[in-house]
């Protein structure tokens, strides 16, 4: 199909869906860099293992990914003129969202209480680096957080109906972008010891 083909609002939600394209590879491209880093430096000497990994971490997956659930049906409710479910799953999407903040600052205190910081004599650079990914991945999921409460509100003011969704799917791409990107980063610190 030739991208210069077909009407203004039809190339309008291709541009900005491209736009979106390319934010996520470029936050895909931060963390495979801090990723990277933290396999780079295991040849470290003060590379520790003993850091239990936080619970709350676990959970939070779950959380996470039930979000990504009920975003994921607010589209189909929007589809089938459910104003009704739409309010409701989007209502659970935020509040799951927050949930998962809760969460992780519940691991950041679990690795506090473990007896290591982000920085100072108690840190070391497996922490550091735990602090640093997570706290990347949380500026991504208040900005996710943000682009929710656009969606809502614009869900309010009724701007989406079938076939008028693009502000809906941006918001969903985004989402589903740093649900993925926390569950990847989960097993890459789960696993990568």
């Amino acid at each position: 199909m030739d991208l210069t083909q077909g009407t203004t609002q039809e190339k309008i939600k291709r541009s900005k869906k491209t736009m979106m394209w390319f934010a996520m590879v470029s936050m895909a491209m931060v963390f495979a860099g801090l990723t990277s880093a933290y396999v780079v430096s295991k040849a470290r000497k003060d590379w520790t293992t003993d850091l239990v990994f936080p619970r709350a971490f676990v959970y939070s997956i779950l959380v996470i990914i039930a979000s990504s659930i009920t975003f994921y049906m607010v589209k189909k409710a929007i589809e089938k003129e459910n104003r009704k479910a739409a309010t409701i799953l989007l209502l659970a999407t935020l509040g799951l969202g927050g949930l998962f903040i809760f969460l992780q600052f519940e691991g950041f205190s679990d690795i506090v209480n473990q007896g290591y910081h982000f920085t100072g004599p108690t840190s070391n650079i497996v922490s550091t680096f735990m602090f640093i990914i997570v706290v990347t991945h949380l500026v991504h999921i208040f900005g996710g957080i943000i682009v929710l409460l656009v969606v809502i509100y614009n869900h309010f003011k009724q701007k989406y109906k079938t076939g008028q969704t693009l502000g809906l799917e941006l918001g969903a791409m985004y989402w589903h972008f740093v649900d993925f990107l926390w569950v990847y980063l989960f097993l890459f610190l789960y696993f990568v010891k």
